[in-house]
């Protein structure tokens, strides 16, 4: 693929290939870290690669049937335990067709609204959780997704965009206490209708 550096005005204004101070990492009042390196910023390059699903949703994982599906209706699909995570919970939201939130059916988008008080309330109902954390960032899959993250109660170092950083470094659940976690979401989810665990006989 043939890139070249990204112009704008905006773009034009950045310090490229210099490191710079990670102290406001450091100093913000909901900060986990004492110290951050922060590599170099690096060029900024376009066009970009492409996401997944982006130049053949045959290769887009959301699209296919999963074993990690913990609940789905006709519209909304929850899955979770695709990787190891050390929060309470960590699982991904998404449309069962193929949309990008740019041109979702507002009809769909409609939906959403609940369907997020429904996901936070059934993580919640996890013993030892405090909130439910949404988050989106699109960068890996065209196809529209969030992801919800669970912060444990008391986990006041766990606050923001913190939380992401601590499930990467926490130690993973037990298998059972990870599989006891998703039944408890899927059979809430499924409290207000729809499947839980659709793959599983």
């Amino acid at each position: 693929m043939d890139q070249q550096p990204a112009d704008s005005a905006y773009h034009r204004t950045l310090p490229i290939g210099e490191r710079l101070s990670s102290r406001p990492l450091v100093d913000d009042r909901f900060s986990c870290f004492e110290e951050v390196t922060l590599k170099a910023l690096e060029p900024m390059l376009v066009p970009e690669a492409p996401r997944a699903g982006e130049v053949d949703r045959s290769e887009c994982g959301h699209c296919r049937p999963s074993e990690h599906t913990i609940w789905h209706d006709d519209l909304w699909q929850v899955r979770s335990g695709f990787t190891p995570f050390g929060l309470p919970f960590v699982g991904g939201i998404a449309p069962r067709e193929h949309v990008l939130l740019d041109d979702a059916p507002l009809d769909l988008l409609a939906t959403l609204g609940p369907l997020l008080q429904r996901v936070s309330n059934a993580v919640k109902a996890v013993p030892g959780v405090a909130r439910t954390h949404l988050a989106r960032w699109g960068d890996g899959s065209e196809h529209f997704h969030l992801w919800a993250l669970a912060r444990p109660a008391g986990m006041m170092q766990g606050r923001g965009a913190m939380l992401a950083f601590w499930d990467d470094v926490l130690p993973p659940l037990p298998d059972d206490l990870r599989e006891q976690h998703l039944g408890i979401v899927a059979e809430a989810l499924a409290a207000g209708g729809g499947t839980p665990f659709p793959g599983r006989d």
